[in-house]
């Protein structure tokens, strides 16, 4: 009977083991499943947070885009091509060509032009080039500076005997380089007048630029669609009213169109002759 006792005692002990070592067991499985319920509920936190850092990720990332100046220019996140009203425009001290035109040609100046037109009246210039002629009507109301700019410089001839030195086809013909390298300009620089968006149409005069307010001389009609699409960063400043299906189509069908080499030159020769202003 003792022995059987001692047996028992021992099972019992043995079970009782075997209980211990279960419950160890189930108890490590438990903090194991919920160490695992943590991390993941840690890594779909991350992964929320970092998707609500990045969102709308692609209008995170600049744009990069070719200016009709030639230039490289990049877009910023948030930025807009929606234009303020601009400050009062600010002439410059050169004084006034002749209303008729200056008896000799001046392509450099100390400043820009004091205020040398009348606001209120017409202006068109006459622009004649190795393809013929064409004319367009300047806008003082919306550009009254660089009305007055490009007056003074076609009254001053200072576009006489330039040749337009890049021209894309279906795209725009860009001018007003006394140098036709692209980096030349009358000596100063002046603020722009921008548009609103979408007021770019096919025969538009505007003006180029490397940047915010830094209009100068050089100037560009525009030609097709790749154009008109242009960002309102281009002072507006004129319109082509006759020609524009038989000179500046010409000067489009000059440009060159390789993409590689932006323009830059004209497969043909663009020249222009001479430009002259019309007041009434």
């Amino acid at each position: 009977m003792g022995t059987a006792k001692r047996e028992r005692k021992k099972s019992n002990r043995q079970l009782g083991r075997e209980q211990q070592l279960q419950a160890a067991r189930r108890q490590k499985t438990s903090r194991t499943i919920i160490r695992a319920v943590s991390a993941v509920i840690i890594i779909v936190a991350i992964f929320f947070g970092i998707a609500f850092l990045t969102d709308d990720g692609e209008d995170a990332t600049p744009t990069t885009t070719v200016t009709p100046a030639g230039d490289v220019t990049t877009t910023q996140p948030g930025s807009t091509d929606s234009t303020t009203a601009p400050a009062e425009f600010v002439y410059g001290t050169t004084e006034c060509p002749p209303a008729e035109g200056a008896a000799e040609q001046t392509q450099e100046f100390a400043d820009s032009f004091q205020l040398c037109i009348d606001p209120t009246k017409t202006y068109t210039a006459t622009v004649t080039t190795n393809f013929g002629e064409y004319t367009a009507v300047l806008d003082p109301d919306k550009a009254p500076g660089t009305v007055n700019n490009f007056v003074s410089l076609a009254r001053s001839k200072y576009f006489d005997g330039t040749n337009c030195h890049r021209a894309i086809p279906d795209f725009m013909v860009q001018c007003g380089d006394p140098t036709a390298t692209g980096s030349g300009g009358p000596g100063y620089k002046f603020a722009d007048e921008l548009p609103a968006a979408g007021e770019y149409k096919i025969g538009s005069l505007a003006m180029a630029n490397s940047g915010p307010n830094t209009n100068g001389s050089q100037f560009f009609v525009i030609t097709g669609d790749q154009g008109v699409s242009l960002p309102p960063s281009y002072t507006l400043f004129g319109q082509v009213t006759d020609g524009l299906d038989t000179t500046v189509f010409d000067m489009n069908m000059a440009g060159n169109d390789d993409p590689s080499a932006n323009g830059v030159p004209p497969k043909g020769e663009i020249k222009i002759i001479s430009v002259t202003i019309a007041e009434s």
